[in-house]
């Protein structure tokens, strides 16, 4: 199935267009964009969301990126030159589609390294669709640089590696010029992917923080996209990361996403804790999968490290100009222990920071001078500025101090190679180096002790070329920074903190001591890991994940709401839908015994307000509700029934529920009794001691004690410790209460303690019995309310359609505040429209009254 927004105007023209996969499905030849658009300045507030089932069975992903995996060079022949392309095969993105499976089709959209001429983009674009199957994004320069070397690099990349921009040198102050074209760069990439997609077949996987925004573009679109987005960078703890003025609109973007994948559970705990704090998101877990629960949506969470590709290592380690070189570096190091470190040069690499630690294992240790020696490989930095002029002379400084220092004949303790190197001669220094150090002191996921391990486990050419026996396990040592996102799957290696120059040092001097049974164990439990959990394990699993996270799309009714990067999609049951206020009245009209369920805070009361009582319009709508004599009304809270009597006191004949249905009265002049007969209520002397510990350890809890329940309050507590110290409390409650006779709960910010059996459904199943024995069986009911307490009263509701309480016709509406997954069948947005409602009924009500009273004083008047 073609995407409605799919189009292709150079068809006019040449009569022709690529074609591949799916029966040869069209594809639009790709035209270039310019400008630079606002946040809000989308193009098409159209929501998609097709509901035809494909007749089409290949599985097709897209896969997006910052750059296409390619590789291109300028071509200059007698025909004007041109361009040759070739797949990049160190690029991740054409690696993970070994994991993908052969029956799954792939497309990549992303933009060149190289900056194409416009009049030749449109050749080029055709060229790499048809033999590619690339899409091409073309960036106009001065929108690239504001957007890569501006937003990317000056303000997300150093951010997310816990660098403030606490001062114009530190990063730079924020710059909305930069953010706009971040915006704009991330739309030209949606509309990029909008001229390929199928939208109720393909997946669509987004790569890393280039393209944080994204996924709104694409989900505004279309509502049901099957989308996961991966970030192989760190995610900064929420101190950090609230810093960033457009924070709320990354996060609101990155959850329009199905799936969202992380390298190690702390990126994923930072980012789960943002979601939390800033947007009051909670996540929860569920057969050992983590969930947000988002506008209905389930946002699910990936954790899992990327791998390498071992057939690429292994065919470059097979190459003979690897094993030329293997023998050349022998030949140069004879005699000496090789620590090797192969780094970006930029300022969260360490780089300095090791060569200060393997100058204090000189100092520290003159027996090591001579013989052991640091190759550092610095790879050429992918950002730009001071800071990276700054580390490059620091670096070479430290360099040549250290050689100065220590040199001998014949031998230089350090070797920088800052040039370019190609790979196999990057390889066969991994092959003869005794120990690699990795101490960064940030970085997302860092492969390079991977390839390490792989390398040292070699092959039977280098074997013969090292003089080593291929019968004797292999060997290796790594010392690793903490703060690197492999750490966590390396356990045989020394792990260090980076900043601590000393403990570093001693780590070499340990790699080096080691012995060797030491090292080949090390080296047999890293190779096992490396080589199972590869780049095509890594995919795999993803896609797994995605199409798990994606199963419900099709039975579920969604619609888009919100503006700009604003915007977020509803999920809900088909069966779920808003109340109709017409539709409610006209059913209210033609009833005539009629059971009213209202649920207080939070439904009659606006949360928001600093006043926990009701407003006079709340007030005045119980009053005309209860004065008409086809209603019988009750109003069911948590509140005490003091509290409730002193604030509805004015409304008669208004039946009330407190604390959760405990209590109960009919009327204001009856007087309060007890659905659930307790005996004693010495549980409390047990459970008060317990919360009042948590309490006074949990800054901003609060204990409120009622007659039937104790209940543990942390809604002004910090969001993350409150809900570690609920979890704990609940646990310890259920744990010294197991044998008596209550039940422990948590709710919306609270931990409650209760006696068994009580709940609000005892208040919805009373007040049907108490009518039905009345002779008033029920033809309407209405029943309100906004959290887990109600959804007791709705199950209630629910099973008495069926049952003798109900009249056969009874017109039914229970109804949630706000779209969420409820018992329910109806939902209001909020205490505003339920009001409202509320309101029209009451006036119907009045209106009722005033055409009986009229028709009363007609026959008097007729009579006389």
């Amino acid at each position: 199935m073609v995407s409605r927004s799919y189009s292709n105007l150079l068809d006019l023209t040449s009569g022709e267009s690529p074609t591949f996969g799916r029966g040869g499905r069209k594809l639009s030849r790709v035209a270039t964009f310019a400008g630079v658009l606002s946040e809000v300045d989308d193009d098409s507030n159209v929501s998609v969301g097709s509901d035809a089932p494909s007749s089409v069975s290949q599985e097709r992903i897209i896969i997006v990126g910052n750059q296409l995996p390619l590789r291109a060079h300028r071509r200059s022949d007698s025909n004007g030159g041109g361009w040759n392309f070739s797949w990049d095969e160190d690029s991740l993105l054409l690696q993970l589609k070994d994991g993908l499976g052969e029956d799954v089709e792939v497309v990549y959209v992303g933009s060149l390294k190289e900056e194409i001429d416009t009049s030749e983009q449109d050749e080029v674009a055709q060229t790499l669709l048809e033999t590619f199957k690339c899409v091409p994004a073309f960036i106009p320069p001065d929108l690239f640089g504001k957007f890569y070397h501006g937003f990317c690099k000056q303000h997300l990349w150093p951010l997310f590696h816990y660098m403030l921009p606490l001062s114009p040198d530190l990063g730079g102050r924020f710059d909305r010029s930069y953010w706009q074209a971040y915006v704009s760069v991330n739309k030209i990439f949606a509309d990029k992917v909008m001229e390929v997609i199928s939208p109720d077949d393909d997946f669509v996987w987004v790569h890393d923080y280039h393209l944080m925004v994204l996924p709104t573009f694409l989900r505004k679109r279309f509502n049901r996209l099957k989308l996961g987005f991966f970030l192989h960078s760190p995610f900064p703890s929420s101190e950090i990361y609230r810093t960033l003025p457009v924070r709320d609109e990354l996060l609101r973007a990155l959850l329009n996403s199905d799936l969202i994948g992380f390298h190690t559970f702390d990126y994923a705990r930072h980012f789960l804790s943002c979601c939390s704090r800033m947007l009051g998101v909670s996540y929860q877990s569920k057969r050992g999968y983590i969930g947000l629960e988002y506008y209905g949506r389930t946002v699910s969470i990936k954790i899992l490290p990327v791998g390498i590709h071992m057939g690429q290592l292994q065919s470059v380690l097979d190459l003979p100009e690897t094993e030329s070189k293997v023998a050349e570096l022998r030949d140069q190091f004879r005699g000496q222990t090789v620590l090797l470190g192969v780094d970006d040069m930029d300022i969260f690499k360490g780089i300095s920071l090791k060569l200060l630690a393997f100058e204090q294992l000189l100092l520290q240790h003159p027996e090591k001078r001579g013989k052991v020696v640091l190759v550092q490989i610095a790879n050429p930095a992918r950002g730009r500025g001071r800071d990276v002029q700054e580390i490059q002379t620091e670096t070479r400084t430290t360099v040549d101090r250290i050689n100065q220092t220590y040199r001998q004949t014949g031998y230089d303790p350090v070797v920088l190679i800052d040039s370019p190197l190609q790979f196999y001669e990057r390889i066969a220094f991994y092959a003869i180096a005794e120990c690699c150090l990795v101490t960064a002191v940030r970085d997302g996921m860092n492969l390079i002790p991977y390839e390490y391990v792989v390398c040292r486990q070699g092959n039977e050419k280098l074997d013969n070329t090292l003089g080593l026996n291929p019968t004797t396990p292999k060997k290796s040592m790594l010392v690793v920074s903490e703060f690197i996102g492999c750490s966590p799957s390396l356990s045989g290696a020394i792990r260090v903190n980076p900043w601590n120059i000393e403990a570093v040092a001693e780590a070499m001097n340990s790699a080096l001591i080691v012995s060797e049974a030491e090292k080949q164990m090390r080296h047999e439990k890293h190779h096992r890991y490396v080589s199972t959990h590869h780049v095509a394990y890594w995919a795999h699993s993803f896609l797994q994940d995605l199409e798990r996270a994606c199963r419900d799309h099709v039975r579920r009714r969604c619609w888009g709401i919100g503006f700009g990067l604003g915007f977020r999609v509803i999920a809900l049951d088909p069966s779920f839908r808003k109340l109709s206020v017409e539709h409610i009245a006209s059913a209210y009209k033609r009833t005539k015994n009629r059971a009213i369920l209202l649920d207080c805070d939070g439904t009659m009361m606006l949360q928001s307000s600093i006043s926990t009582a009701p407003n006079a319009e709340a007030i005045a709508i119980l009053k005309s509700l209860c004065k008409d004599p086809k209603n019988v009304v009750f109003l069911v809270s948590g509140k005490d029934k003091k509290t409730l009597s002193e604030w509805f006191s004015s409304c008669e004949k208004l039946g009330m529920a407190a604390e959760h249905g405990y209590f109960l009265r009919p009327n204001p002049q009856a007087d309060w009794e007890t659905c659930v007969a307790v005996p004693d209520f010495y549980w409390k002397q047990i459970a008060e001691p317990v919360m009042r510990l948590y309490t006074e350890t949990t800054d901003g809890s609060t204990i409120e004690a009622k007659e039937s329940a104790l209940v543990w309050n942390y809604q002004y507590a910090d969001p993350d410790f409150g809900l570690c110290q609920a979890k704990e409390l609940l646990d310890h409650l259920e744990s010294v209460l197991a044998n008596e006779p209550v039940s422990v709960k948590s709710g919306q910010q609270i931990v409650e303690v209760k006696p068994q059996g009580v709940n609000k459904g005892l208040v919805a199943e009373h007040l049907l019995v108490t009518m039905q024995q009345k002779g008033m069986l029920p033809d309407f009911v209405l029943c309100i309310g906004d959290d887990r307490s109600d959804e007791d009263m709705f199950e209630v509701i629910r099973s008495a359609m069926a049952g003798p309480s109900l009249s056969p016709v009874a017109e039914v509406f229970a109804c949630t505040v706000g779209q969420k997954p409820s018992m329910a069948k109806y939902y209001l947005e909020d205490t505003t429209e339920i009001l409202r409602m509320l309101q029209g009924l009451a006036a119907a009500s009045e209106q009722s009254t005033k055409s009986v009273s009229h028709s009363s004083q007609r026959v008097v008047i007729d009579r006389e």
